[in-house]
């Protein structure tokens, strides 16, 4: 083991170097704690203290990616590296680094969407390839937030003339029929993360104006009884809650030139039981079927607060363990 590797930053411009170590260097703190080795940048040069030559090449393939991503105007922040640094570890650091050439969308502000992990970039190329994807996911993965994107992409493009977003509204055995209002009362609160992407993807005033003219649609899954949708982008979402009888019901609406996306997380199912998903059962029964795509996001490809993969893979070994 050597007991100091140097890595050459004199090239980098000093702006980029602030970005690459974070504030107080808590970058630099994500490599220390992840490949458990000091760290310390002076005179333009990062020193790997106490380590060999396998782990300060895996450091300085990361801060590679880094600096890349800035490149693309990519901010990578704290989750991000420490997901570069297990893909690292398996040797497929080189395939994040293609992802940014991936644009999905771009939200109403300009930031430009595109996969931030390789889970999500499957679910991105099968939603390309596949009329029917199944994108089944611990919570924070973005499934429900990709899928809207590129709904609204598909959109700009008219490649599809309508946008359909439909979950079951009933939670836990709560009849629709007893919540206080109109329709629209009535299932926005359940609805409230497809209408925080469509306002991220089109703007609050862009939304409900499509919405008035109905080319955007958002309805409880029960009122997708009877009907035939053609050239339209349909979501369910929340669909480990639909039951058996349901789902088929809802893939059954499909018509010509439309795509479904049904995203759920099978650990978060609210039906008295469990085994009447029609998530669950869809996964059996369809599975044969080549033109169906089934995405398997885990805790890796959580893109929210990286403590929120640590509760996840916390309460997966819990279950586990019992």
């Amino acid at each position: 083991m050597n007991s100091k590797i140097d890595i050459s930053l004199e090239e980098v411009p000093f702006e980029l170097v602030g970005k690459l170590l974070g504030p107080s260097e808590k970058y630099l703190q994500v490599l220390r704690d992840h490949y458990n080795v000091e760290l310390i940048y002076r005179n333009s040069t990062l020193s790997v203290l106490d380590s060999d030559e396998e782990v300060a090449n895996k450091i300085k393939a990361v801060i590679n990616y880094m600096m890349e991503a800035d490149e693309h105007g990519i901010s990578v922040q704290e989750r991000e590296i420490m997901y570069a640094c297990r893909l690292a570890d398996e040797g497929k650091l080189s395939r994040l680094a293609r992802l940014y050439k991936e644009v999905v969308n771009k939200t109403a502000s300009g930031k430009t969407i595109y996969p931030k992990t390789l889970g999500q970039s499957y679910l991105y190329k099968s939603m390309r390839e596949n009329d029917i994807v199944f994108a089944c996911g611990v919570a924070g993965t973005g499934k429900t937030y990709l899928a809207v994107m590129y709904a609204v992409s598909m959109l700009k493009k008219n490649e599809v003339e309508k946008i359909i977003l439909t979950r079951p509204a009933v939670e836990a055995g709560e009849n629709l029929g007893f919540l206080p209002g109109d329709l629209k009362e009535k299932v926005d609160p359940y609805l409230t993360p497809l209408y925080d992407a469509l306002y991220d993807a089109l703007g609050t005033e862009s939304v409900e104006k499509l919405m008035e003219k109905g080319v955007i649609e958002i309805a409880p899954l029960a009122y997708m009884r009877g009907r035939t949708l053609n050239d339209a982008f349909i979501i369910l979402d929340e669909a480990q809650n639909s039951t058996r009888s349901q789902m088929k019901m809802f893939l059954t609406r499909m018509g010509f030139n439309s795509k479904i996306v049904v995203t759920g997380d099978i650990t978060q199912i609210d039906l008295i039981k469990k085994k009447d998903s029609g998530l669950v059962s869809a996964r059996d029964i369809l599975r044969d079927i080549d033109e169906i795509a089934f995405v398997e996001l885990t805790s890796a490809d959580v893109v929210r607060n990286p403590l929120v993969q640590k509760i996840i893979d916390s309460y997966e070994k819990h279950e586990n363990d019992q």
